[in-house]
């Protein structure tokens, strides 16, 4: 799965002088025998630069500089960066498959180091493994494990004199609920691309894998599609919410950036997101305000609610890297617990290899209870055979709010992606 902010997306530069210059940081040489060039997606910039501080803390006099960009410009500058022999020495890369900068598109290419001689490879958990290795090979250390559900405002949630729905039924009675006191229930940014899977991807795994653990296998055998699956049954509900109400007033209207300035400020209740907006959201919202998670119901029965949760941030080391040493001794202290717990730290996540030294945001309770019961899926794109799927599923969510198409209709084009090469 992509998520991302998209607070470069001002910036008009090309896309190589993008990831060189633009939102970055650091002092000294930015390659070569001396520096260390790493890049990440702009949500996380946190994790990145709390683990490179500690990096340089124990390397002194060590020069690195750090390059940060939203998902759609980063993905397309690191492939330009790679095929043109000029990326960073470590990069931000995604697990399994799905986009452009994950690592089944990129291993087959050669771009990325084979990690799996690493003697921390045997640590990543089981349920994470299969999306960080192509062809049995590990290709990143994966940092995190992120959630998807409704990250709510516990001030705003008592404003409206609501709970956390644990029904579907009680989930429109949530959005009535807010509408009627002036609230948003569900701040939406559909504007923002990336953000449009994300109701599906909290619906999904109750509408499909549930009754269905196999769907991905079925997929891939040919012998299950998206059109005749759970995945139509997501899609109306994702409508129906917005018929509702439940949304911000125009999803399409309305960027990532806008949505977490609603949910921070009080305006809306809740937000369909990845737990590592977490914490954006308290660095926007007033003092003190404290934040909650509930998984995304879509059922009448409460015991059939799945959350999606995932390996989350992860790198990878350039082939190619100017510093081989250097970038190849910051891969190995990403995978230490001291990093990990950073890293996810800093982005509101959990560890992807789960340590007692880790103190977790009571926020992510749900997440850790729904992890320990077994009652998450991964994120579908993981598994997706190429990225043109995912960026079917985003063009036919901003047609449907658009009136442009209907769930069977995008599910179809899904359907036609998935088959492609």
């Amino acid at each position: 799965m992509t998520s991302s902010t998209r607070i470069c997306a001002a910036l008009t530069m090309s896309a190589v002088a993008l990831a060189a210059a633009a939102c970055s940081s650091g002092t000294g040489a930015s390659s070569g025998e001396d520096g260390l060039r790493i890049s990440a997606v702009a949500t996380d910039r946190a994790g990145t630069e709390a683990v490179v501080k500690a990096f340089k803390q124990k390397n002194p006099g060590v020069e690195i500089t750090t390059a940060y960009a939203d998902t759609d410009q980063y993905q397309g500058t690191l492939r330009t960066q790679l095929s043109s022999g000029t990326a960073p020495d470590v990069f931000f890369a995604w697990p399994g498959n799905g986009n452009p900068g994950a690592i089944e598109v990129l291993a087959p290419t050669g771009y990325i180091a084979d990690l799996s001689g690493r003697s921390w490879t045997s640590a990543i958990p089981s349920g994470i493994k299969p999306v960080t290795q192509v062809g049995g090979k590990t290709y990143i250390v994966p940092l995190t494990f992120v959630g998807i559900g409704a990250l709510y405002n516990k001030k705003a949630l008592d404003e409206v004199g609501a709970e956390p729905p644990a029904t579907w039924t009680q989930l429109l009675a949530f959005c009535d609920a807010a509408k009627a006191k002036g609230k948003v229930a569900f701040a939406l940014g559909n504007q923002t691309d990336w953000v449009t899977q994300l109701v599906d991807y909290a619906l999904v795994p109750t509408t499909v894998y549930a009754s269905n653990p196999d769907f991905d296998q079925k997929m891939k055998a040919g012998s299950a599609t998206f059109a005749g699956s759970g995945w139509k049954t997501a899609m109306d509900k994702y409508l129906e919410m917005d018929e509702r109400g439940c949304f911000s007033k125009d999803p399409l209207g309305t960027s990532f950036e806008t949505s977490v300035s609603q949910l921070a400020e009080g305006d809306a209740v809740a937000m369909i997101q990845v737990t590592s907006t977490l914490n954006q959201l308290k660095s926007e919202a007033p003092e003190g305000t404290e934040f909650g998670l509930f998984p995304v119901p879509a059922t009448d029965d409460a015991d059939e609610t799945r959350m999606p949760g995932a390996a989350g941030g992860a790198f990878a080391l350039n082939a190619k890297a100017g510093n081989p040493d250097l970038a190849s001794k910051f891969i190995d202290f990403l995978a230490t617990p001291e990093a990990m717990n950073l890293y996810a730290g800093a982005t509101g996540n959990l560890p992807s290899v789960p340590n007692d030294t880790f103190e977790a945001d009571p926020a992510l309770q749900p997440l850790i209870d729904f992890q320990k019961a077994g009652k998450t899926v991964p994120f579908m794109d993981q598994l997706w055979p190429n990225p043109k799927v995912q960026q079917a599923h985003f063009t036919g969510v901003q047609e449907m709010f658009a009136g442009e198409a209907d769930p069977a209709s995008v599910l179809k084009q899904m359907d036609a992606a998935y088959k492609e090469k």
